[in-house]
């Protein structure tokens, strides 16, 4: 059982590292074999942390040393098979470095977002038991359960603003797959390890699970897309943007960069920090060719 120990430890300079992402759509492959949307890198850069693309090419030994250097991981959405690709491959190394390491005390949060939070099941599970939940291109309220008010990725939330994510359409939902709550609730895996604190209602009418948070791990999963409320503006997708969804994304954010604060990881020295920054890549302006403003290709 993870341990309290560094839960006082504040580290004001978090890096927050980013999987890459396979590129699958062939009007990207001319720019490089793996992206990232610049949405969530200024998702996590919001939330008061600076991020490390983290490319799918290295060994074992060296996503090793960089778990030790960054304090937090997110896993962003795409389209790739999660148990045989090298996104699903990769994630499962830091998955076990931090279920170790959170066993030893040493704090260190995971967020999945859309097939992030996917992924997070499969780990979970040990088998991909995803369904047809097809919410595509649609902004929904959140059906919270009775354990979101006692969330710690909800904690800070004011009430007045609780009750608005349950009225206002504050998520946007880009899935065709996603994990049913019944397949949930019938799983002992993922029922021991997660708690269920929203679920929605697809196009097909099947209720799936929406946003989880470990039980004991500092791991989040949320099958709609807070970076879109601030950071992606195409006029044909259905992207929040009231001030009641930059509000949450805005608070999503920073909460788990706090997450991130309480990792006591660091980089050997300055240079070696500064060298692995996402600061030395250049995002594509993208807007013209697909629903993403900039990408960072590698």
């Amino acid at each position: 059982m993870p341990t309290k120990l560094n839960q006082e430890a504040v580290n004001d300079r978090p890096v927050i590292g980013i999987l890459t992402q396979i590129v699958t759509d062939d009007v990207l492959k001319p720019f490089g074999r793996t992206f990232i949307p610049s949405s969530y890198v200024k998702f996590i850069e919001s939330g008061g942390s600076r991020v490390m693309p983290i490319r799918l090419t290295l060994n074992t030994a060296e996503y090793k040393k960089i778990f030790e250097k960054i304090n937090g991981l997110l896993f962003i959405g795409g389209a790739v098979d999660l148990e045989t690709s090298d996104f699903a491959r990769v994630a499962k190394i830091f998955y076990s470095l931090a279920l170790k390491a959170n066993d030893e005390g040493d704090f260190f949060p995971i967020w999945g977002t859309c097939m992030g939070m996917q992924l997070l099941t499969v780990l979970v599970a040990g088998e991909n038991l995803l369904a047809n939940t097809t919410a595509e291109n649609i902004a929904l309220p959140l059906n919270l359960t009775t354990e979101a008010s006692s969330s710690r990725m909800f904690e800070g939330f004011p009430n007045k603003f609780m009750r608005a994510l349950t009225k206002e359409p504050l998520t946007g939902n880009f899935h065709h797959y996603g994990l049913t709550v019944e397949t949930f609730q019938e799983n002992e895996k993922l029922r021991s390890f997660f708690s269920l604190l929203s679920t929605n209602v697809a196009e097909n009418e099947v209720h799936f699970v929406s946003t989880i948070e470990g039980k004991r791990y500092p791991f989040y999963g949320v099958q709609w897309h807070p970076e879109v409320n601030r950071f992606q503006w195409n006029r044909k997708l259905n992207f929040p943007h009231s001030a009641h969804a930059v509000q949450l994304s805005s608070l999503l954010a920073e909460f788990f960069v706090n997450e991130g604060r309480r990792s006591l990881h660091q980089f050997d020295n300055p240079e070696e920090e500064a060298s692995s920054l996402i600061y030395n890549n250049t995002p594509v302006y993208a807007g013209n060719f697909t629903g993403y403003e900039q990408l960072y290709f590698f």
